[in-house]
Formats: C-alpha cells, structure tokens, sequence
C-alpha cells in the first residue's frame, strides 16, 4: 500500500497517458493500416501510457537530502 501512495503521482500518469492513446485510437486512429503507432490499439495504449508516464514524472519533485554535509 506504500509503494501506491508513494508512487501516485506515476501511476496517474500511466493511466491517464494509456487511457489517452487507446482514445486517440478508437476515434481518430489510422485508416489505412500503415501506421505504426496508431494502427493497432495496443501499440497506442502503450504508447499514450509511456507518454503520460514521462509527462508526469517530470513533475516529481526529489527530497533533499538531509544528511548531506559541505566541507
């Protein structure tokens, strides 16, 4: 349970990124087959899922660490 609490922030993103690339699949998509992205639903959830990962971790912020000391 402390690894979904610690982790929220990137787990929304993965989710909210997958759920936007099968979306994106299911009403815009590729036509004509060729794409590689957008022509299978797998592909594009997991391509939407990798972006809403990057997107949201990048708005992680580190905790300093405290038992650093400058000589």
């Amino acid at each position: 349970m402390s690894f979904l609490i610690k982790h929220k922030l990137t787990l929304l993103g993965i989710l909210a990124g997958a759920a936007g690339g099968y979306l994106y699949y299911h009403f815009i998509g590729c036509t004509t087959g060729t794409c590689p992205i957008t022509s299978r639903p797998v592909n594009s959830t997991l391509y939407g899922a990798m972006m809403g990962w990057l997107l949201f971790t990048s708005f992680n912020k580190e905790k300093p660490n405290r038992n650093h000391t400058t000589e």
